[in-house]
């Protein structure tokens, strides 16, 4: 694929510094299952893209309330927080959207597992909000 000149939007380090204060405060409701919180960060209808247990790609959408009933299925309601450590890599499309993939540990009761899922984000009213969730594993969900 050629690059054409002119074509790449270079982000501000405002652009990165929203989209990280935003990370930190989705991981901040995610560690304390806020799952009210993470829904306001999100827009509706949500698409998903994952794979199911049979190893089929799958896609959906879902509306605030398939959000939360399914996340609050997934992430129970544990009695300790849960943390994340994360490197992201966001790729800005525009000053107004991003695609960001992410390496993560995400640690609950001492357990720690690896997670790498993809994000796109795009900014109304001048704030981020998720838009896309790409991850494996989610796939029965849908």
């Amino acid at each position: 694929m050629i690059s054409l000149p002119g074509t790449g939007y270079t982000p501000t380090g405002q652009d990165r510094a929203s989209l990280d204060a935003w990370f930190a405060e989705y991981d901040a409701a995610s560690g304390k299952r806020d799952i009210e919180r993470m829904a306001e960060m999100a827009v509706f209808p949500l698409n998903l893209v994952s794979d199911d247990s049979s190893g089929n790609g799958r896609s959906a959408q879902w509306d605030r309330d398939q959000f939360i009933a399914t996340m609050t299925h997934v992430m129970g309601e544990g009695s300790q927080d849960i943390t994340f450590e994360s490197t992201r890599t966001p790729i800005f499309l525009s000053s107004s959207m991003v695609v960001v993939f992410t390496d993560s540990t995400m640690t609950e009761d001492g357990h720690s597992q690896q997670l790498r899922y993809a994000d796109i984000l795009l900014k109304r009213d001048g704030k981020w909000a998720f838009q896309t969730m790409i991850q494996g594993g989610w796939g029965d969900n849908l």
